[in-house]
């Protein structure tokens, strides 16, 4: 009944008393108890996820109330496993379950964002020039007026504006600096598609159509791991988390499963109730060494190490003393060890292993006459020599012999894997050691630095006369890994006491692991495998992969897992995880995300080079080439700065470059036609007479470097902006922190690159991010556009952890004045084509694409290496230089293309990764889906307007969700291998996977041939399945897993063969006597970055329930014994400094760390809680204001089978963890909020 009257005073009802008064009943109003009767009433439910980079990608309902979302719970309707697997749900976890609060706090971008001095002063250009074009060239020209903006970045001033200034002054700015200096002055950011593919696609879409350069992500967060691509042609795929239910032991090896695979840490612990052991080999004591049944804690960086000394007993034990006859017939069919390696004679009367044996080496070529020069030879049981089926040459050129039968010319071979029962004499070869460098922070243990090794060599006549002496990879690892083979080897270890590399007792010495641990946990790793045919597992995280020689880590583990036939087999191999890699559907989203329907190729860009060389961090470099090289290779052929090598790389073809010549791209077919040449011919004569130049060899000349950049679903310079102070400095023009001097010894100056000693600083001319919170990147930009969240826009996720497909969805629209991904570039597209018309119309624009992977071009240079621009050859594109390719753009017609599918996937089909297939049928199946474009440039193709209409398309074309299209896939490669292959796909050759259906329950993808392992009922995702079991060859130069790397520059930095190297000395120290004492004690201490348990990545950082539950702000860890030394106590205020920047944070003093290291976990804002910093006098700083990049010349090699770039798969990684800092107690705390800080903010002009 209505309590209406009751609000009156007159008009209450009176109140019954009872027990004498004592009681009183009253007639209230009780409509107050609705507020938490309907607290957790709903109004809609909707599935969606959250796009944030992390492996859990897990499913989420989203409760809608009165439009607005309340709160999220976890989905638990995942497609059930097979029976005798655990379910994957329920996944989530606590920082998820935290994520609506953004929606609708203080942090979220709820409008367009511009910086106030850039706003004015486009204003009043504006009022001058009528054309927007002409307005941005009165800004960016007058150096007075852009320093006065761009000196004002990272410094507050933001200032609302209208969707329609903003677009408009993005495509001016786009346009003048395409019309002036090309469109590869143009660069975006955005990593880990996998997480909101679409919303990826969005920027890069946009960004190809115009020429703009897509930058990596992959290789430059250090997620990539460079031994995946050297030994298995493969960027990274790993098995699902449910086949760690299927290992019999497993090594968990600086990954901290809880802790960053929480979703998915259950079958870690479910495991061990089937018997599996599991062991934890961290530093510190982790989440991870709870839950493990041993805990091994090497010395950080020393992991090779250990590795090495674990590989040592197994193969010892296992290869010789006890043949496990499945580890020697395993290696004898999928790994290259039986292959032949020519010796190479010394000086000094030794040998130093060379190139693997090729049929072209031969008489006749032994009978091969597709690309002899590519094909790998061993010796069968008689003795005989035989080019095995399955090397690279095979894949090329000819079809039916690209498989792993052990076949050689037709007929069944069984390969001998040494050469020891049967050779011609015993030589002495030499291998470099690095173990015995001496750092004062790393053990180290003294031996020659060139161990020679006897080895059973065989001698050949080559078809040239020569005689070699040749020896088997099998018979070089065994010398490499110390184990003694009755040869009377003085550097082999005698026994597992003997402190010689690489035995137990000299890894203890090194990495601190006692040696009878080492020996047990080998012996009961390679145990299991023997008895289960493969099943250990090694899980490895992004804790070993950080370190500048990760490679040689990584080589160390995979040789564990290959010497134990684990690769390949359900519940073995490698599973390495970091960020959500893996995309699933990704042959269907490359057309989309990289315009591939309209434009071939796309620019990309590897991103570590790129800020290396852009953000002038290589002007700063002290490690020396010289320090990294073999005392095997001869020091005067390797000269010069790293930044030289990768300049070599770049007009060489094997890494890309962005800028990428020293005039706009598009002049060149104008001048090129005026010469009456192709626009390849006129460029390569032009470089070789060096009228033209690569734009990397002169980056500070002013036209050689990126103007305008775009960020989204990214915090580049909050998180993965390794060297971030040199970022603000060099790339945004204002204040920084950087501490150090640029180099200035003459005796270490580039060769290649034009030294300047004033160097360009800001560079960009705008920065656009793309947000929906103030990060630290909106921070320092121009222009800051608030996007959709998670639960605010449709899009797709999937992950290497689980093998479905899922949907984000728009459970409410966007809030304020947000927009997707989609809908702000396409808003872009649309001003970009009304204000390019009379500055840009159909131009000619010349790409430069360096060598790829998985193409015939791989296959470029087996020989040498030879530099055009040093006479060494000539200078053929493709070849010898980058492919350089014309490509017709119609600037005008950008949005009808962006929003529409192109007509070349209708003319030149459909494929990836070496497999190309027909998708006719599958643009028509677009045409009725998303309907046809009436009129324009893009008439009759079928239309993208919306986000679901991007996603559609990615589900059609991609063999993992179109079941007829991976029968035509699987049939494809059917075709270079000569097996059937498609009755892996044909059960689901009717499935067609649409956007409904995954936000109706997540699917379970289709087998596709571009991924190794198999989507089946029967058996879990696991890595490598289809070479092993199908007899298809990884994408490498042997056809196997490639063990030995002998491309010359390989060989040339000691690493043809997995060695140990110590951390390197970056120097960051030196010179800081310029920073005064505050008078507390100082300790240099190794600086690591693991991920952190309140966040992902910088996500949840500055969230209020997740600050709740940590200490609500920047925090380092450190141990007790460091703390101590230094006055330090729990939670006190500290200083964390080198030359390359300085940070402030609070320290966590713990038991669990050991002494000499220290971690502060990424990613932490800078936004939240941080004083200023003494050393500076700015406030704080992140984690990467102490990096700085440092590139390997070893991951810039190309054109050579494997290892050739790919876009994220091989290139220059962004390592940060052999960085020292000197950590001190802070004096003075200064907030910086004192009288004359604040800046008064005036209304804009």
């Amino acid at each position: 009944m209505s309590k209406l009257l009751d609000r009156f005073r007159y008009f209450k009802q009176k109140g019954e008393s009872f027990a004498d008064g004592q009681g009183q009943v009253w007639h209230t109003n009780r409509d107050w108890e609705d507020g938490y009767r309907q607290r957790w009433q709903f109004d809609k439910v909707v599935r969606s996820t959250h796009g944030v980079n992390c492996t859990g990608s897990c499913s989420w309902k989203i409760y809608v109330k009165n439009g607005l979302v309340t709160w999220e719970t976890q989905q638990t309707d995942y497609p059930r496993t097979r029976p005798d697997l655990p379910n994957h749900e329920p996944r989530g976890c606590p920082r998820g379950a935290s994520y609506s609060w953004y929606l609708y706090s203080a942090n979220r971008l709820k409008y367009p964002l511009m910086r106030k001095a850039l706003l004015e002063l486009w204003r009043e250009a504006l009022e001058q020039h009528a054309d927007p074009v002409e307005a941005w060239n009165a800004i960016v020209t007058d150096s007075q007026k852009s320093q006065t903006y761009k000196s004002q970045r990272g410094r507050g001033g933001f200032v609302r504006a209208s969707w329609q200034e903003m677009n408009t002054l993005i495509a001016a700015a786009n346009i003048w600096t395409i019309k002036h200096y090309g469109p590869d002055r143009v660069a975006g950011f955005s990593p880990i598609p996998a997480m909101s593919m679409v919303s990826y696609a969005a920027g890069t879409r946009y960004l190809s159509l115009i020429g703009g350069t897509c930058l990596s992500f992959y290789d430059w967060y250090c997620d990539l791991p460079p031994a995946s691509p050297m030994t298995w042609g493969e960027q990274t795929d790993v098995p699902e988390s449910a086949d760690w239910f299927n290992a019999g032991y497993i090594i968990a090896w600086g990954s901290n499963v809880p802790q960053t695979r929480t979703p998915d840490a259950h079958f870690f612990t479910e495991v061990r109730y089937k018997g599996t052991k599991t062991v934890a080999v961290t530093p510190d004591y982790s989440e991870v060494a709870k839950l493990s049944d041993r805990w091994l804690a090497p010395k950080q960086g020393t992991d090779s190490a250990l590795a090495l000394a674990m590989g040592h007993v197994i193969l010892k034990e296992f290869h010789l003393q006890q043949p496990s006859d499945y580890f020697i017939n395993y290696a004898r069919q999928y790994t290259d060890m039986p292959m032949l390696v020519v010796l190479e004679p010394r000086d000094d009367g030794s040998y130093a292993p060379g190139r693997q044996l090729r049929a072209a080496d031969l008489l006749d070529n032994l009978g091969e006459e597709n690309n002899p020069q590519w094909k790998t030879v061993a010796c069968n049981q008689l003795g005989e020599l035989v080019v095995p089926n399955g090397s690279i040459g095979f894949r090329w050129g000819e079809k039916g012999k690209w498989n792993l039968e052990p076949k050689a010319a037709g007929s069944a071979i069984e390969l001998r894997l040494s050469l020891l029962d049967e050779h011609d004499a015993v030589l002495e070869v030499g291998f470099p050691y690095f173990g015995g460098l001496e750092n004062p922070h790393f053990r180290h243990v003294t031996q020659q630095e060139i161990l020679l090794h006897k080895l059973p060599v065989k001698y050949l006549t080559l078809k040239d006369g020569r005689q070699v002496a040749v020896t088997s990879v099998y018979d070089l690892t065994l010398a490499n890994y110390g184990i003694d083979r009755g040869l009377d080897d003085a550097h082999c270890a005698a026994d597992y006491s003997d402190v010689r590399a690489y035995s137990p007792a000299w890894a203890e010495q090194i990495c601190g692991v006692p040696r009878q641990q080492i020996e047990t946990i080998a012996r009961e790793f390679a145990a299991t495998a023997h008895k289960t045919h493969g099943r250990s597992m090694i899980i490895l995280g992004a804790g070993i992969n950080h370190w500048y020689h990760m490679d040689m880590t990584y080589r160390a583990l995979i040789n564990m897992l290959v010497f134990c036939g684990c690769v390949g087999q359900s519940g073995g191999g490698w599973a390495h995880y970091v960020g959500q890699e893996k995309l699933r559907p990704q042959t269907g989203w490359a057309p989309l995300a990289f315009a591939l329907d309209w434009t071939r190729p796309p620019r990309q860009m590897n991103s570590t080079s790129f800020f290396y060389n852009h953000a002038s961090q290589w002007r700063y470099e002290k490690l020396q080439v010289k320090e990294l090289l073999s005392p095997l290779a001869d020091p005067q052929h390797y000269s010069g700065h790293l930044i030289d090598f990768n300049v070599r790389a770049e007009r060489m073809g094997w890494l890309p470059s962005s800028p990428q010549l020293n005039i706009n791209p598009l002049q060149i077919a104008a001048r090129a036609e005026q010469a009456g040449q192709t626009a390849e011919a006129w460029t390569a004569d032009a470089l070789k007479s060096g009228a033209l130049r690569m734009a990397s060899e002169q980056p500070d000349s002013g036209s050689n470097h990126p103007r305008n950049l775009f960020v989204w679903r990214s915090n580049l310079l909050g998180s993965s902006g390794k060297g971030h102070e040199y970022m603000l400095r060099y790339l945004l023009g204002t204040e920084s922190g950087v501490q150090g001097q640029p180099q200035d010894d003459e005796a270490l100056m580039p060769e290649e690159v034009e030294w300047r000693n004033s160097a360009l600083e800001g560079k960009l001319d705008l920065l656009v991010t793309l947000d929906f919170r103030m990060s630290s990147t909106c921070l320092f930009s121009d222009i800051v556009l608030p996007t959709a969240t998670w639960y605010e826009k449709d899009d797709m996720n999937t992950s290497d952890m689980h093998p479905f497909i899922h949907p984000l969805s728009a459970a409410v629209d966007p809030a304020w004045e947000s927009k997707s991904d989609w809908e702000i570039y396409k808003g872009i597209a649309q001003r970009f084509s009304q204000l390019c018309v009379g500055h840009l119309g159909e131009e000619t624009d010349v790409v430069l694409q360096p060598i790829q992977h998985d193409s015939p071009a791989e296959l470029a240079q087996g020989g040498d290496i030879l530099d055009w621009k040093k006479a060494q050859c000539d200078l053929l594109p493709g070849k010898t230089a980058p492919h350089i390719i014309s490509v017709k753009r119609d600037y005008p017609a950008t949005y009808e293309r962006f929003t529409s599918v192109g007509p070349l996937l209708e003319k030149l089909g459909n494929g990836g990764k070496g497999i190309s297939w027909n998708t006719d049928k599958e643009v028509d199946l677009l045409r009725r889906l998303n309907y046809v474009k009436a009129d324009g440039p893009a008439k009759g193709q079928p239309q993208i307007n919306s986000a679901i209409d991007a996603a559609e398309v990615i589900l059609t074309l991609a063999p993992e969700t179109n079941g007829q299209v991976a029968v035509k896939a699987w049939q494809a490669l059917s075709q270079m291998t000569g097996r059937e292959h498609a009755h892996l796909a044909l059960p689901k050759q009717e499935e067609k996977i649409r956007f409904r259906d995954i936000q109706a329950q997540p699917r379970k993808i289709i087998s596709s041939p571009t991924w190794s392992g198999l989507e089946d009922e029967h058996v879990s995702y696991n890595a490598g399945y289809t070479n092993v079991h199908e007899l298809i060859p990884w994408r490498t130069l042997s056809g196997r897993q490639q063990l030995y790397q002998d491309h010359p520059w390989m060989r040339a930095f000691g690493e043809s063969l997995v060695v140990y190297r110590p951390p390197v000395d970056t120097r960051s120290l030196a010179d800081l006597k310029h920073i005064p004492s505050n008078g507390f004690p100082e300790k240099a201490l190794n600086f690591l970055t693991p991920h952190q348990k309140w966040g992902i990545h910088s996500t949840y950082s500055d969230n209020l329930l997740m600050l709740t539950l940590s200490r609500g702000g920047p925090i380092v860890w450190m141990s007790e014994a460091d703390a101590r030394e230094l006055g330090i106590e729990d939670n006190d205020w500290i200083e964390a400094f080198n030359a390359n920047g300085a940070l402030t944070a609070r320290a966590v003093v713990s038991q669990r760390v050991p002494a000499g290291m220290t971690m502060m976990y990424h990613a932490q804002e800078r936004l939240m809680n941080i004083p200023g910093s003494e050393v500076t006098g700015m406030r704080g700083g992140i984690h990467n204001s102490v990096t700085r990049v440092c590139p390997k010349p070893t991951h810039m090699i190309g054109g050579y089978a494997q290892l050739a770039y790919g876009f994220n798969y091989y290139g220059t990684v962004g390592s940060n963890r052999d960085e020292f800092i000197l950590v001190r107690k802070m004096k003075q705390v200064n907030w910086l909020d004192d009288e004359g800080r604040d800046q008064v903010q005036e209304a804009v002009k």
